[in-house]
């Protein structure tokens, strides 16, 4: 299964959702679709409680339940219950709840965008933008952002054509480019910026960001015209392409006078200008 998480809103309460590529449908979290409907203190307690009557019941709901890796609030990943839209429709019909009827119009939305997105992908390129507004973040961040998007898929691309594999190789491949031009770790980047669990691109100024795209742009190009073929030789590249980014930081620095590295996040100002 190619799979894709990421984290819907229903009425300001979380869902957490894997996309399978393969198949073309979404998979929810069934923990979290039981927290939105179910008026229970301990939506778990509800969900386990549930499984054993459909059990006792003989559904065939209960045999076709399949669990995928989702992370959880302590940014761990563990194994979670997860329903496809259609086993998630039966799975609602047994919680007595008002937010049934509103819940299923938006899992039928979250799908219909899903497939839109996948006949015009601009469509997703103007989601996002949605977001970001919505957000509060300026229209010149917002371009910027998304421009890192594409960048740092340019990348991850270069890296799966070249064999790196996601997860542990793409984390220290990253770590190693964010070390390089900006002198921070990602994990330090973060706890200077005092983030905990949000992205931190999503808390960069303009001018971080245009760094982390040179850095991670010349990466791209560099593997391209130098072929690495071990993870030791990909190291060497991602030293070499943040170089490049953190020669212009210097250089930028000694002209302005201060430094390229702010400690601003998303919640320091009120627009969220995010502009440096």
């Amino acid at each position: 299964m190619t799979k894709e998480t990421s984290i819907k809103l229903f009425e300001e309460k979380k869902v957490r959702t894997i996309w399978d590529e393969e198949k073309e449908e979404w998979y929810f979290s069934v923990v979290d679709v039981v927290g939105v409907l179910a008026e229970s203190a301990n939506h778990r307690r509800y969900w386990s409680d549930l499984k054993i009557k459909l059990k006792k019941e003989g559904s065939q709901l209960y045999e076709n339940f399949v669990q995928l890796k989702m992370q959880s609030e302590d940014g761990k990943y563990y194994s979670t219950d997860v329903a496809n839209e259609e086993q998630l429709f039966r799975i609602i019909q047994s919680i007595p709840s008002p937010k049934a009827e509103p819940f299923k119009l938006w899992m039928a939305q979250v799908a219909k965008e899903r497939l839109d997105q996948l006949q015009d992908p601009e469509l997703s390129i103007e989601q996002a933008m949605l977001d970001y507004k919505r957000l509060g973040y300026s229209d010149n961040w917002i371009n910027q952002r998304l421009k890192s998007i594409e960048i740092r898929k340019e990348l991850t691309d270069e890296w799966k054509s070249k064999g790196v594999q996601e997860g542990l190789e793409f984390a220290v491949l990253t770590d190693i480019i964010t070390k390089t031009w900006s002198d921070k770790t990602t994990k330090e980047y973060k706890r200077f910026k005092g983030l905990k669990k949000e992205n931190l691109r999503d808390n960069m100024t303009n001018t971080e960001l245009v760094l982390n795209m040179l850095a991670e742009l010349s990466t791209k190009s560099i593997s391209e015209t130098s072929n690495p073929e071990t993870f030791d030789e990909h190291t060497k590249v991602a030293v070499r392409g943040g170089k490049i980014a953190r020669n212009a930081r210097q250089e930028l620095e000694l002209q302005t006078g201060k430094s390229a590295i702010s400690p601003l996040n998303a919640k320091s100002v009120k627009p969220l200008t995010i502009n440096h």
